[in-house]
């Protein structure tokens, strides 16, 4: 769940930052390549410090820019000669073929892919699996066909999102099958992220679906009737229907004294009605004139006009006679019967979460039971050679924050924790925890990149699950994943760093934790931001906000591996592709908080 190797996960501008091509070396001519390209070895400029770099956001946007620029790079010398696959001895990018008039492999994409793979955690350099390396090798070794020019004469696969010649890794675990033509070849441990991305709605809409698919293959299960006192924080499998009138008799809304007809009244010698009991003699009723002291929650006798509240009335000195200090109306501070409900009324809908108020009615109307949906259960998988469960982080080890984190939010999300294991980072080791569970949702934490030590998804294939989102247009936690493990099972793969996984948390696992457990579907409120919110140049941002005078307010320390912020926010809002002004309505999440409630 780290950062790649030798950065500072709570850094959000690393050095690598620094290193990395600029871009404008990386812009081709018109013939493909640079105007002052040189030999092979010939190495990129770095740039200096600039007031962009300076900038966490725009960097990424300058580099998100760059992409398209190297893999236009790239492409341009898959046209004319025709490529020809780089010499299996000389893998390096700055080799060059050794017919004469062979073009010259693209070392400025290269070098750029290396360093922004190891940056977006897909791979790097050494293990040459990463998005960005893949894009470039496929392009240059001709796997996939060459670029389609528009009517306008631009590219039709220019740029990340919609880089149509470069074809996505795929597998078993795939979702949809694309068919790819002969000459099209995956590669073997990396996906392209152009075409499987996911938009951060749709992604949502395919775990509702996911889970309302598992919900209806077992509708025909029976739902358990639960006593009140287990039901607390689960939601009805059924309507809340009224098994009595409420109020079930005519009852005293205050303490003061129940008259029948115009005053004054004379007072019943030693009667008084408490709740509970009733009036006794005369078939418990009042006659005209007369008067009873009566409290709150009492039935009110027969024949009773109002209740006359103990501050409007007077009673002389003898005790025999009361007087009304204000006129009474007819029927004041009498609760009639069925003023709240009549048998058989519907009190709350199918779905509702059992709250505390929940409980109340539903005894008030004669329940002793109900029929609610069980929690669905979950199981956690941290994987990390590199994390501590205690301590202080030293040694480049660095404490896992996700396993005392995730089980709480899964409790408000009404989900029953089945365990929280750590696991080391072996194939085997993750394919063995993941065969062997019984959660009806398993989370991963880490491990959904492409780099050397991330297994999640080869084990998905080795396991022969169907993936069902492979990456998601959203920042942070792009990496993330959705997964059906086995029949009525799913597996959400979050990615390692702490706010990227919160994101992933409840894009994909929250939606279809609420089906799951019989709930309605997490509502998004809209609110206006009370200052501009950053946005990244294609994918939604999730920021964490607080919600202040109707507004939100965007809060710092909001970087992929940072917590501070989340831990003072108590919505995420939803900041659109190239962000929002000031004023501007946009969607919020609400957090979820312990007991099940939330914000």
């Amino acid at each position: 769940m780290s950062a790649p190797r030798g950065t500072n996960p709570q850094d959000p501008r690393d050095s690598r930052q620094d290193s990395r091509p600029d871009p404008e070396d990386l812009r081709p001519d018109r013939r493909g390549s640079r105007p002052d390209q040189g030999a092979a070895d010939e190495t990129p400029r770095t740039p200096a410090t600039s007031p962009v770099d300076s900038d966490p956001d725009a960097v990424e946007a300058a580099y998100d820019a760059a992409f398209d620029q190297a893999l236009a790079l790239a492409r341009a010398h898959t046209t004319t000669p025709h490529p020809r696959p780089a010499p299996t001895d000389a893998p390096d990018p700055a080799s060059v073929l050794a017919e004469e008039d062979a073009p010259e492999k693209p070392r400025e994409a290269y070098d750029w892919a290396a360093v922004y793979d190891a940056e977006d955690e897909t791979g790097g350099a050494e293990a040459r699996t990463g998005d960005a390396w893949t894009a470039i090798e496929e392009a240059w070794t001709g796997d996939v066909p060459a670029t389609e020019t528009r009517a306008d004469g631009t590219s039709a696969g220019d740029g990340r999102r919609d880089a149509g010649p470069v074809a996505p890794h795929r597998d078993s675990a795939s979702a949809e099958d694309t068919t790819h033509g002969p000459d099209r070849r995956a590669a073997p441990s990396s996906r392209s992220r152009s075409a499987a991305v996911r938009t951060w709605e749709e992604a949502r809409g395919i775990a509702l679906r996911a889970a309302r698919e598992t919900v209806a293959r077992t509708a025909a299960r029976p739902v358990p009737l639960l006593p009140l006192e287990e039901a607390r924080g689960l939601a009805l499998a059924e309507p809340l229907t009224a098994l009595t009138d409420l109020p079930s008799f005519d009852t005293s809304a205050m303490d003061g004294w129940a008259v029948a007809g115009p005053g004054p009244w004379r007072l019943l010698p030693g009667a008084k009605v408490l709740a509970g009991h009733q009036l006794t003699g005369a078939d418990g009723r009042l006659d005209d004139g007369a008067a009873v002291p009566v409290a709150t929650g009492a039935r009110v006798p027969g024949g009773t006009t109002g209740v006359l509240r103990s501050e409007h009335g007077e009673v002389t000195a003898e005790g025999t006679r009361l007087h009304a200090l204000r006129p009474l109306a007819q029927g004041e501070d009498i609760r009639p019967r069925g003023q709240e409900c009549r048998t058989g009324d519907a009190l709350v809908d199918e779905g509702t979460v059992v709250t505390a108020p929940v409980l109340g009615l539903a005894a008030a109307a004669g329940y002793d039971a109900v029929r609610a949906h069980p929690r669905p259960t979950a199981e956690i998988f941290v994987l990390g050679d590199e994390l501590l469960g205690k301590g202080i982080p030293a040694d480049g080890l660095i404490r896992d924050a996700l396993g005392p984190m995730l089980p709480a939010w899964l409790d408000a999300l009404g989900t029953r924790v089945l365990g929280v294991h750590r696991l080391r980072d072996e194939e085997d080791c993750l394919a063995e925890a993941l065969a062997a569970s019984e959660a009806d949702l398993v989370l991963t934490t880490g491990g959904t990149a492409a780099g050397p030590v991330d297994h999640v998804r080869p084990v998905l294939s080795r396991l022969g699950a169907r993936l069902l989102v492979d990456g998601v247009a959203v920042r942070p936690g792009h990496p993330m994943l959705l997964a059906a493990t086995a029949p009525g099972q799913h597996l959400v793969g979050l990615p390692g760093n702490p706010l990227a996984a919160v994101a992933g948390l409840l894009t994909l696992a929250a939606p279809l934790l609420a089906v799951l457990a019989g709930r309605d579907e997490l509502p998004l409120a809209r609110l206006p931001l009370g200052e501009r919110a950053e946005g990244h140049p294609r994918d939604t941002r999730l920021l964490p906000v607080r919600v202040h005078g109707g507004r939100l307010c965007p809060l710092r320390y909001n970087g992929p591996a940072m917590l501070r912020g989340i831990a003072n926010a108590d919505s995420l809002a939803v900041v659109p592709p190239g962000g929002a002004e000031a004023g501007t309505a946009v969607e919020v999440l609400d957090l979820p908080r312990a007991g099940g409630c939330f914000t």
